[in-house]
């Protein structure tokens, strides 16, 4: 076993964890802080590429290009909708919520790719489905308007988008993980160019900056090279292993520094959530990682 590429893709699930906490102390919204993050990797991961000489060696292929680009999309429509879960909900209820992506994989699968249904995969979303049923507390709300309100669409959707992005991602074996992030970076750019409102940019204090550098740079560019350069040297069952850092440490964070106290139908609708993903993220050869 590498030590060293545990602890590099133990670092980076553990910060990106943290990404939720920086999300609320940047003072933007969901779209500006995602354009931001978009600038920051596509530099920062670009620079590495190059420094690396992969891009010497990139075997390109029209068919991987368009369907990375592609991906690349639901990638940012991914980071928008988490983010803006995290404006109208607990980081523990949008995390919780957000992880559900894997049972998207099962059912979107067994609709479009003829994926076989097992009896495990059907128990597991239902597991699932009944866990989200408790932890978004469905009992507290009285009008649509109110549950529409709370934030779970936008965790939902961002939900969607991650399994899309899983999906879409298969198949892309030519290009290298660091030529994938530049494209689907730079198309996140161009993406959210056109509804930026550059104005919330102004008046922010010197914290909102840090906060918003910080989710740039360290949970962008920095994790991602941890999490690049310890990928390929780990094998399925530690990263499947791994995986679960970093939701562990966003519900830790919202409940030790931001004080989220879950109910306790809340707290057995995270245990169900997350029991019911366990079956799809141990699956042999069939496990497909991808981050926040």
């Amino acid at each position: 076993m590498n030590g060293a590429a545990m602890l590099k893709m133990t670092l980076s699930m553990a910060i990106f964890g943290s990404i939720g906490f920086f999300t609320g102390k940047t003072g933007i919204p969901a779209a500006e802080l995602v354009f931001v993050r978009c600038i920051c990797a596509t530099l920062f991961l670009g620079l590495c590429w190059f420094i690396s000489g992969q891009h010497k060696v990139e075997a390109w292929c029209k068919r991987e290009v368009i369907q990375t680009m592609i991906c690349g999309i639901f990638l940012v429509l991914n980071w928008v909708f988490l983010f803006k879960a995290f404006e109208e909900m607990s980081i523990t209820v949008a995390i919780s919520i957000y992880n559900l992506a894997p049972i998207f994989v099962l059912i979107l699968g067994s609709l479009f790719l003829k994926e076989k249904m097992t009896m495990t995969s059907l128990l597991a979303i239902v597991v699932c489905f009944l866990g989200s049923i408790l932890i978004i507390g469905v009992q507290n709300f009285t009008s649509l308007t109110d549950f529409f309100g709370s934030g779970f669409v936008w965790a939902l959707l961002s939900a969607l988008c991650y399994a899309m992005t899983m999906l879409l991602g298969k198949g892309i074996n030519g290009l290298s993980a660091y030529a994938m992030t530049f494209l689907q970076t730079t198309i996140g750019i161009l993406m959210l160019f056109p509804f930026m409102n550059f104005n919330v940019f102004h008046g922010l204090s010197i914290s909102n900056w840090l906060y918003i550098l910080g989710t740039g740079l360290i949970h962008t560019g920095f994790v991602y090279y941890l999490f690049f350069d310890s990928l390929r040297k780990l094998s399925t069952l530690v990263i499947s292993a791994l995986v679960f850092v970093d939701p562990v440490v966003a519900i830790l964070l919202d409940t030790i520094i931001l004080d989220f106290r879950p109910s306790i139908l809340q707290s057995i609708g995270i245990l169900l959530i997350f029991g019911g993903i366990i079956y799809t993220l141990v699956k042999p050869n069939k496990q497909l990682v991808v981050f926040e």
